[in-house]
């Protein structure tokens, strides 16, 4: 029996799975640089949401001065874009992978349909479940931090830059962001994984063993406020308002697109945008490992790393025991 049929998955990306070699040592700077440039060029997530920031914040954004006192007339507006933008993202996603099959099962994870019925499920069935939480409990939240980070930047509460003065630092903020994103999602996922918060809140997000693009935002409340709240690092470190756009949009966008449950988008049978991450993929069906991503190795360093090989698989099984009391 083959690695892949062992495992149950319909597809594998190349096995063992690595991380970043941003963190590696000895470091290894040719390396670091070609991961770094394959993360950002030609087609990625990353490019793609920050050029949406930028869009946001030239087209659709309320001017900055307008959001010193809370009111409809500029928070709304964010609102409904934020509602557009996700329905945009994972809809689209949804439409193309699931209602119309049109890639099939190629570079699909995991060869199960997603669960049309469940009792576990707030609706009744996983999409709908997916998109209640996702449209009316993170939407909500999303748009919530970016009313409070304008409006703290409006009155100067939190530091700003600007292009004209920090070229440097705008800039190197669209690369750190996702870099600050794992590192933080790491640690609140392990909080999220104690048997309490999971009880009482993660387990929303887990009703998901098998993910599609609406299961990425489908949270309880209280994991959309703590999942969000990665933005308030820029109550101390200072960014401009387009990089508020662009970290927001990051956490909830790519919340869609890495919970794909397809490795890429297929064009002329090559992989031209990556989207699901198998090592997330394998988070959602083991549910103790890979709580991180492969940008910061802390899955690694602290023994929760699931790299898709049969060998950490029967290590993982292990684990999974010791902490269930097996």
């Amino acid at each position: 029996m083959s690695e892949q049929e062992l495992k149950g998955w319909n597809h594998l990306p190349p096995l063992p799975l690595q991380t970043s070699p941003l963190f590696q040592w000895p470091p290894r700077p040719l390396a670091a640089l070609k991961w770094w440039l394959s993360g950002w060029f030609l087609i990625s997530e990353k490019l793609i949401i920050a050029g949406i920031a930028l869009i946001s914040f030239y087209w659709l954004q309320p001017p900055l001065e307008q959001s010193r006192h809370l009111a409809l007339d500029w928070i709304l507006p964010m609102y409904l874009r934020n509602l557009v933008l996700m329905g945009g993202v994972a809809g689209l996603l949804h439409v193309y992978f699931y209602s119309f099959t049109a890639q099939g099962k190629r570079l699909k994870y995991d060869p199960r349909p997603l669960m049309k019925n469940g009792r576990q499920f707030t609706l009744g069935g996983q999409i709908r479940d997916n998109m209640f939480w996702t449209m009316t409990s993170g939407v909500f939240f999303w748009t919530a931090y970016e009313v409070l980070m304008f409006w703290a930047m409006a009155n100067g509460y939190a530091p700003m830059i600007t292009w004209a003065a920090h070229p440097f630092s705008f800039i190197a903020l669209f690369w750190l962001i996702p870099i600050w994103e794992s590192f933080y999602f790491y640690w609140i996922h392990r909080l999220l994984h104690m048997p309490f918060f999971y009880k009482h809140v993660h387990s929303v997000h887990h009703r998901n063993i098998n993910v599609g693009p609406w299961s990425g935002m489908s949270m309880h409340p209280v994991e959309h406020v703590i999942f969000l709240g990665s933005v308030l690092i820029h109550w101390v470190v200072a960014a401009h308002p387009v990089h508020i756009l662009y970290h927001l949009q990051f956490n909830a966008l790519t919340a869609a697109t890495t919970h794909t449950g397809f490795e890429g988008l297929l064009m002329k049978d090559r992989n031209r945008l990556n989207l699901g991450t198998f090592h997330h993929q394998m988070h959602h069906r083991y549910f103790e490992c890979n709580y991180g991503s492969l940008e910061v190795p802390w899955d690694r360093v602290f023994g929760s790393f699931h790299d898709g090989t049969v060998q950490a698989d029967a290590e993982i099984k292990k684990r999974r025991k010791r902490i269930m009391g097996g």
